[in-house]
């Protein structure tokens, strides 16, 4: 698949999520196909392409209900995810990573002496900002609603004092690892510059299986502060390297979709392209 056809994908898919918002998710294939200036067969193709089930089936997941029904029937607790071997369990996208944190001492300087490597990369999810240093991948940025400009400004800011370097060629093999299909067994090293209680809620989220969601009050709990929920979600909504580390995965307990950092409708289609493939 070539880096074109991915975000063309990633636009199908938004337009497919807007067009079912207005509905109850029970338009037919010809109507959605008609919607989207496509015919049947293409269309049909393109989601199983996509997703590896078809429209029907993948229409399911892009409901407005589609949280609640996560929460109802995928939620699992981080602290038996790994013992029952949910991680595993996945044919696609439970990718091994292999991770280091900045010490404390080192996130108080603002990246002060450290040298950020950039590049924009498409991926299935629209064009992403990808930035590392020599030892891992430290943010991912989704600018297909928040553009090019702000998604770059907003991770730049993170780290002030660091030296932004733009070299693409530098990312290619991490990222190619973190959004093929074939990157499991392969390890996809990440930075993570974060403060120590970051740290933890992001550890807490890196042992969410693909397609499976946890509430913030289960993240609170695991990492040892279950009263502090509140900081839980501005720690995940602080999450500089998404889709790799899955805050997209944490929901609110009452089956809302919660924030998310890049827009909404890419939270909506990362649980959804999860959530179809898991089963497949």
């Amino acid at each position: 698949m070539t880096k074109d056809d991915q975000s063309y994908h990633y636009n199908v898919m938004r337009r497919a999520l807007d067009l079912l918002d207005g509905t109850d998710g029970s338009l037919s294939l010809p109507e959605l196909s008609a919607q989207m200036d496509m015919s049947p067969a293409h269309f049909q193709r393109l989601f199983s392409s996509w997703v590896g089930v078809s429209p029907k089936k993948y229409q399911q997941y892009l409901t407005l209900g589609h949280a609640k029904t996560l929460l109802r029937d995928r939620c699992t607790t981080l602290q038996t995810s790994n013992m029952v071997g949910l991680s595993g369990g996945g044919r696609l996208h439970d990718l091994f990573l292999r991770w280091e944190a900045m010490s404390p001492g080192e996130f108080a300087q603002k990246g002060s002496g450290l040298t950020i490597f950039w590049g924009w990369f498409e991926t299935p999810f629209g064009p992403a900002l990808v930035m590392g240093t020599k030892r891992g991948i430290c943010g991912i940025g989704f600018a297909a609603e928040t553009g090019k400009a702000d998604t770059m400004r907003d991770l730049v800011a993170r780290w002030p004092k660091a030296d932004f370097v733009e070299d693409p060629i530098q990312l290619k093999p991490w990222v190619e690892t973190a959004f093929s299909a074939d990157g499991m067994g392969h390890a996809t090293p990440l930075f993570v510059i974060g403060a120590p209680f970051q740290i933890k809620v992001w550890e807490a989220l890196m042992a969410i299986p693909s397609g499976h969601v946890v509430t913030y009050s289960q993240i609170a709990d695991h990492i040892g502060h279950p009263k502090a929920v509140r900081a839980v979600g501005t720690a995940v909504g602080r999450n500089p390297i998404s889709f790799l580390i899955p805050c997209h995965r944490a929901l609110r307990k009452s089956g809302g979709l919660g924030g998310y950092h890049w827009g909404m409708p890419v939270k909506r289609v990362l649980l959804a392209w999860e959530a179809a493939r898991s089963e497949t």
